[in-house]
């Protein structure tokens, strides 16, 4: 038994924040339907790189859903839509404002039908506001929210965090809050909407930069891998690469100094007594630790950190982070067979339950791979269907390696 067993989700997002989203919910039990144009299918489909003409980074956060593909602009493919929407209990999409009403297909047209449906709306600036019109990516967010000017070193260019950092704040954001709502469906039987936006779910990441900011008009600035508000606690140059320390209160410092560096006249030194002292000499500090470090490989210093329990690690390149025995121990990379693909590798849900065992469900499916199964549960007949696959309402990209086009009566899970 999964959490979100019996729950059905249609999902109608593409690129990134929305798909984070529904691929937490699928492999928390949720029966994903993936809602995509004809022909093109979700936008990131087209990115690289390609195995069998099938994206691999698409196949990542859409992984364990089914895939419908609809014409939602014409008149039979919004009714096939509004009849799956009788029997989901959310929809989620991440158009800009206002093209969901105009397909008729927004959340007042969609509660006539389930009045207590859930329907969640991610953009990129929300759907009120001076801005909600705008079209929005991570870029924009990121530069929207300050995070451009507080993100690599000082007096360098704005610099974007690593990853699509608002895109993954935006769905995760949508995944508690359509939880939350869920939580109270069940126990007062009503619907909401939930609007969510890139920029909203970015700022609320900044806790202790708004904390400085109200507290002392500070503004953040790029500190490189320096904390803004303690030292030593950054990345430092080694003899073959760098180390992570964070020796950032009194008792870790004394044991970096006696226990790692050798250099316990530190405590006393009144440049580094305190952490005040340090914050205001932190590029001295910089200078003396590095002088040390360079000195030795990462690996030696990274086994006396360890032995005198100061935190510390390597600063790894993403390959070798996905090669770490711990990473592989933890179960956090694994295998699964994509029908077009084929054998594949995915990052596994983080999260270690002890009751159940969350898990990727199923591959991501070709573009409308599940559409005439989808389009029978919800009740329509085997000719229906295939009148709307003939006049191009209804898509499979790969109708030569369905099984057969009658669909089954029994309900299909992801795997099919």
């Amino acid at each position: 038994m999964l959490p979100l067993d019996d729950f059905r989700v249609l999902d109608l997002t593409r690129f990134l924040s929305g798909p984070y989203c529904t691929m937490v919910l699928a492999e928390l039990g949720a029966d994903v339907i993936k809602v995509e144009q004809p022909i093109t299918g979700d936008d990131s489909r087209r990115l690289a790189p390609q195995v069998n003409g099938e994206s691999y980074p698409f196949a990542m956060p859409n992984r364990s859903k089914r895939s419908v593909s609809l014409d939602l602009k014409s008149h039979r493919g919004k009714e096939a839509f509004l009849r799956l929407a009788e029997n989901a209990d959310l929809v989620i999409e991440n158009f800009r404002p206002g093209v969901v009403k105009r397909l008729g297909i927004d959340y007042d047209s969609l509660r006539v039908r389930r009045p207590d449906i859930l329907y969640c709306s991610i953009s990129g600036f929300g759907q009120t506001g001076p801005y909600r019109d705008r079209p929005g990516f991570d870029i924009m967010a990121q530069g929207a929210v300050g995070f451009l000017r507080m993100t690599g070193h000082p007096d360098g260019r704005p610099a974007k965090v690593g990853i699509a950092i608002n895109d993954i704040a935006a769905g995760t954001t949508a995944a508690y809050s359509i939880l939350a709502a869920e939580l109270v469906r069940r126990r007062t039987g009503e619907g909401q909407y939930i609007d969510i936006s890139l920029v909203d779910a970015g700022l609320a990441w900044t806790v202790w930069e708004s904390g400085a900011y109200f507290g002392s008009g500070e503004i953040p600035e790029p500190t490189g891998t320096r904390h803004r508000r303690s030292t030593p606690y950054q990345a430092y140059r080694t003899s073959d690469g760098y180390v992570t320390i964070g020796a950032n209160n009194d008792r870790l410092w004394e044991r970096l100094v006696t226990g790692v560096l050798d250099r316990p006249e530190w405590l006393t030194d009144p440049r580094f007594r305190t952490l005040p002292d340090r914050m205001d000499h932190i590029d001295e500090l910089e200078r003396e630790i590095e002088a040390l470090t360079m000195t030795r490989p990462t690996q030696e210093w990274i086994a006396a950190l360890d032995r005198a329990g100061v935190p510390g690690g390597p600063v790894l390149t993403y390959d070798q982070a996905l090669q770490d025995p711990h990473v592989r121990a933890r179960g956090m990379v694994v295998d699964v067979e994509h029908p077009i693909i084929g054998p594949m590798h995915t990052i596994a849900p983080p999260t270690k339950f002890s009751q159940f065992d969350v898990q990727v469900r199923g591959p991501a499916p070709w573009l409308g791979q599940h559409t005439a199964q989808v389009l029978s549960e919800a009740g329509l007949s085997n000719d229906e269907i295939e009148a709307m696959f003939a006049d191009s309402i209804a898509f499979d990209a790969h109708p030569e390696l369905q099984p057969s086009r009658q669909v089954q009566p029994d309900k299909a899970g992801v795997e099919a």
